[in-house]
């Protein structure tokens, strides 16, 4: 469904699993940073009033998602860490077209932003199948539908208002890009790391 060229090495999930106050630190700052990109796109295309409303969604159900983890943390009697870089983000953001018409602009941020919520999506399937903590496969679980959703939704809202866009030859172009550079990535306690 999702596309990906490049799956998640399912040991990730030991790493991760073995330093958990990291892993949903950073977590929790990916949501934190899945909304603000939705309120942020929100406020580049207030015009779009059906975009405006689904963003509206998403960017409430992210910061639940934050709030989720949060929780986790404290109840675990983690400490909640600070905000941690996100460089496979910041990497994959370098490949969206900037300038130009308006229409592409927006096109490559809706394909950037299913692209980290495919990943997302890939790495809590990981999590969900592979880690030995219950509660916690259960609740990667039911993020991962989520995540599936939000993908779903960018590639939707980018074909909607893709005028002289190929969408899917685009599309095509992110995953080619982000298989590359995901190569770099799958080694720390981070859900893109």
């Amino acid at each position: 469904m999702l596309g990906l060229e490049l799956e998640t090495d399912p040991r990730w999930a030991n790493i991760a699993e073995n330093n958990l106050p990291e892993i949903l630190t950073d977590h929790a700052w990916c949501e934190q940073k899945a909304a603000s990109n939705a309120i942020s796109l929100i406020t580049l295309n207030p015009e779009k009033t059906d975009l405006v409303e689904k963003l509206m969604e998403i960017a409430m159900e992210e910061l639940d998602h934050f709030r989720q983890v949060h929780e986790i943390i404290l109840k675990r009697g983690f400490e909640f860490g600070r905000e941690r870089k996100d460089d496979y983000v910041n990497q994959l953001y370098k490949f969206c077209r900037k300038g130009g018409k308006p229409e592409e602009s927006l096109v490559d941020r809706l394909l950037f932003s299913a692209m980290v919520e495919a990943r997302s999506c890939e790495r809590f399937k990981v999590l969900s199948d592979n880690i030995k903590d219950e509660e916690l496969a259960n609740f990667y679980r039911e993020l991962m539908i989520s995540e599936a959703g939000h993908y779903t939704t960018f590639i939707k809202f980018a074909k909607q208002y893709a005028k002289d866009i190929d969408v899917d030859k685009r599309w095509k172009e992110w995953l080619a890009y982000e298989g590359d550079l995901i190569q770099r990535y799958g080694h720390e306690e981070k859900i893109h790391g």
